[in-house]
């Protein structure tokens, strides 16, 4: 697989001023046009490798849809780039975004009508390691379905409620209280409670080369 570091002026990565969610979605949407186009495949070629529909697709690239966690993550994972890759980019002093990120600085991604706002808080450079903090609103969740892949997760409650669903055991934490489990494990998780939930949420990926070409969020 070709790295994605290779093609990167071919790519919008610096967005300093989104102004509002429908231009989020169009920045999105360009961006996952220009990865399907450098891998050389249709959007027929991609729904059916991601096993999303054609009309799906069409309308994430066109920006007309926001993808949920679930569908960004199968679309990262068919591109072999991680769903940071999607995040948008903030100005960065470029003698420190190798190593640092300002609390200014993150790279956001906002999924509203599942209640979520995703943020990368690691460097952008590839390693095997990612780091996010996420909200969910209440009543979000990753999705329906339980999910796994190769890795491991962790993380740490920083405030509300999380529920956690490892294979047919379902955890709740609370602020303070952390978690680790391996990605093979099924998975997914919610915000049972009436209040904003945050959590910090760790993925490292199995091999250091495949974080080289990048890794998944979920």
């Amino acid at each position: 697989m070709d790295n994605p570091e290779s093609g990167e002026s071919d790519f919008v990565t610096e967005r300093p001023d989104l102004p509002d969610e429908a231009a989020e979605n169009r920045w999105l949407g360009e961006r996952l046009r220009q990865r399907r186009r450098q891998r050389q495949l249709s959007i027929r070629e991609l729904s059916g490798m991601a096993g999303l529909s054609v009309g799906m697709v069409s309308q994430i690239e066109r920006g007309l849809s926001a993808p949920s966690l679930r569908t960004l993550r199968l679309l990262a994972n068919t591109l072999d780039v991680p769903i940071s890759w999607f995040f948008p980019d903030s100005l960065q002093a470029v003698a420190e975004r190798r190593y640092i990120v300002r609390s200014h600085q993150r790279r956001r991604l906002n999924v509203p009508q599942v209640g979520i706002v995703q943020e990368i808080v690691s460097p952008q450079d590839p390693g095997a390691l990612e780091i996010y903090e996420i909200m969910l609103q209440p009543g979000a969740s990753s999705g329906p379905e339980l999910y796994s892949h190769e890795g491991e997760k962790a993380g740490l409650v920083l405030s509300g409620v999380l529920s956690i669903q490892l294979h047919n055991d379902t955890y709740t934490l609370e602020p303070g209280d952390s978690f680790r489990f391996p990605s093979t494990l099924s998975h997914r998780f919610s915000n049972p409670s009436n209040s904003e939930t945050r959590f910090i949420w760790i993925v490292l990926s199995p091999h250091g080369e495949r974080a080289d070409r990048s890794t998944s969020f979920t």
